[in-house]
């Protein structure tokens, strides 16, 4: 047996495999034939596919990963991206701010449709953090990053306000999700997905935050500190669908007290971001105007 064309079939093959379990697994949930001899077929099949895939990944990616950086760094904006925090900062904000105004979008369009409240405060949710996204982006369209760090100092306190009333939305979103059965679900392998994702961007947030901190830029650590907020409410949000997918044997009132224990944990760590940021920041802004005024 050539065991070489079995761990590394054509690519062809590989494709049609990926496709083949992409559409056989969800219709396994969606028919419920989680139990049948066909289910356990189509499991054998997508593990193999994910284990060449994932091997055939190990080996190109390292070196497509050196091609392509190289590639980037080598462009001029591409090179600037990777290298200047400050441009990095700004692109990212428009790119978030975009999607937060195209979240808010769908779920009024939602809202019109299905007349659910749950699509208001989700609006609501996306709606805040887009505000604060703008205020940050319109003063470094403005001023630029490391120019004004008094108006620096101002813009990021104001955004901490803003971001205290996050939790609004976030108490509006877990009663809803206790009381009226709301929240998200994902059905078949799509809420592993979300997870792998959810679970990077929380990381990914957090580590930002601690390779940001060098710079000493209050816009750059409240971009941060937004997504960072944004990533644990994300986490909430993948607590309930896991719940919907996976917690059918599990007691009604035991899911309510991990909602509500994950609930409160995201909101106190909200709430103390905002208050450490206003703190700081007020701190700070005293300090500059008393020594302009030192020195007039």
């Amino acid at each position: 047996m050539n065991w070489k064309k079995i761990v590394f079939p054509p690519i062809w093959l590989i494709i049609l495999l990926v496709l083949f379990s992409a559409v056989s697994l969800p219709m396994v949930f969606i028919k419920d034939l989680t139990e049948t001899v066909i289910a356990y077929i189509l499991y054998v099949i997508s593990f193999y596919t994910l284990t060449v895939v994932c091997i055939l990944f190990s080996m190109v990616l390292p070196k497509r990963y050196k091609a392509i950086k190289q590639k980037i760094y080598d462009n001029p904006i591409g090179n600037r991206y990777m290298t200047d925090a400050s441009f990095r900062t700004h692109v990212s904000l428009y790119l978030s701010l975009g999607i937060n105004l195209i979240y808010v979008g769908i779920n009024l369009i939602s809202y019109i449709l299905l007349h659910s409240m749950w699509f208001v405060i989700l609006a609501i949710y996306y709606a805040t953090l887009a505000l604060m996204r703008f205020i940050l982006l319109r003063y470094v369209r403005g001023e630029g990053i490391g120019i004004n760090r008094l108006e620096e100092l101002k813009r990021t306190k104001l955004c901490a306000f803003v971001l205290l009333t996050l939790n609004f939305a976030l108490s509006g979103s877990v009663l809803m999700i206790l009381y009226q059965d709301k929240g998200y679900n994902y059905p078949g392998f799509l809420i592993y997905v979300i997870a792998l994702y959810t679970f990077y961007m929380t990381t990914h947030a957090i580590v930002d935050m601690s390779k940001f901190r060098k710079y000493n830029s209050p816009v750059m650590m409240t971009t941060k500190t937004i997504a960072l907020s944004a990533a644990l409410v994300s986490m909430l949000s993948l607590e309930t669908a896991m719940f919907a997918q996976f917690g059918a044997d599990m007691e009604p009132e035991n899911q309510r007290l991990m909602i509500i224990l994950t609930g409160a944990g995201v909101s106190v760590a909200v709430i103390a971001m905002s208050i450490y940021m206003i703190i700081k920041n007020t701190k700070e802004i005293r300090k500059l105007r008393s020594s302009r005024n030192g020195t007039i």
